[in-house]
């Protein structure tokens, strides 16, 4: 069997045995198939470890961001990506015992510790009440700003929702999240409230929570608002309050667990929140959020 066999049938594994979602299964697609591509290989015995090792080089030799004038490379994180879905592979390959490259043989390049984008607790505070409450977009909008606050909930998570996932007689409500993994998020009264006083005043009968409005919303098509327009409502919203910074919705998911953190929240139950399937990636917060080592430091530092 060749390989574009054998990647299809690690594809359909991914996405019916490994329950990963159709955009992770379309990213190690076009990953493996950058690979291959490069690589000019037809059977899995034929994969060696100088064609990664040659492939990691042209990777970091790629163009990535563009800062000012200037192209930075391709991040690293974004050449591991590549890495993980080869090593997937190749896991599945052996699995089937089928020969080829050991799986361990390939190393992940190191990457520099993550960094939080966030916004002070009166920025914040400013977002909140930045939309006109008198319309009914503003109703939406406050709905969904308190909403992202209460729950941390990514965008795409927000954006799925319907009216009946939500039950606002309760404080909670499960959410389907990454790797169809389904975890509780928790409603505080302010967002509880946005959400009814949204939910009266539309006249609609559409069944997403989130709907789009203007002049778009009368082409016929689907109403749900899309991921695209929260990242611009929340952008208008942040120069609104002058907020210079970027704001985004993983910003303000940012802002949910370090607020829990800051406040007593062990890094368990944040992960729990979160949805994160690692404490590894959970802990990229705790830097921010270790006050009471300035108070250590001062105390009995220097005496």
């Amino acid at each position: 069997m060749n390989l574009m066999e054998l990647k299809q049938q690690f594809l359909e594994y991914l996405e019916i045995e490994r329950g990963r979602s159709i955009k992770t299964v379309e990213n190690y697609n076009r990953y493996l198939l950058r690979f291959f591509d490069f690589a000019g290989v037809k059977k899995p015995s034929d994969l060696t470890e100088e064609q990664v090792r040659e492939f990691r080089l042209h990777l970091n030799r790629q163009p990535g961001t563009k800062i000012g004038g200037r192209t930075e490379p391709m991040k690293r994180r974004t050449q591991n990506y590549y890495l993980i879905a080869l090593r997937a592979f190749l896991k599945f390959l052996r699995k089937r015992g089928i020969e080829s490259l050991s799986p361990e043989r390939i190393e992940l390049a190191k990457v520099p510790e993550r960094s939080i984008d966030l916004i002070s607790s009166r920025e914040l505070k400013r977002l909140m009440t930045a939309p006109d409450l008198k319309t009914l977009e503003g109703k939406r909008d406050k709905a969904i700003l308190e909403l992202l606050f209460s729950t941390g909930l990514r965008i795409s998570e927000l954006c799925g929702l319907s009216i009946d996932d939500v039950d606002l007689t309760r404080e909670e409500f499960s959410v389907r999240g990454k790797g169809e993994k389904v975890r509780v998020v928790f409603l505080s009264e302010t967002a509880r409230k946005s959400i009814q006083n949204y939910l009266k005043a539309r006249k609609d009968l559409d069944d997403a929570l989130f709907v789009r409005y203007g002049r778009k919303a009368n082409d016929g098509g689907d109403l749900r608002l899309s991921p695209r327009a929260v990242q611009r409502l929340l952008k208008k919203y942040a120069a609104l309050a002058g907020i210079t910074r970027k704001v985004t919705p993983h910003v303000i998911r940012h802002s949910f667990a370090t607020d829990l953190l800051s406040n007593g929240a062990d890094l368990r139950s944040v992960q729990a929140l979160l949805g994160h399937a690692n404490i590894g990636t959970t802990q990229i917060y705790t830097h921010v959020t270790d006050k009471h080592l300035l108070e250590v430091h001062k105390k009995f530092h220097d005496k």
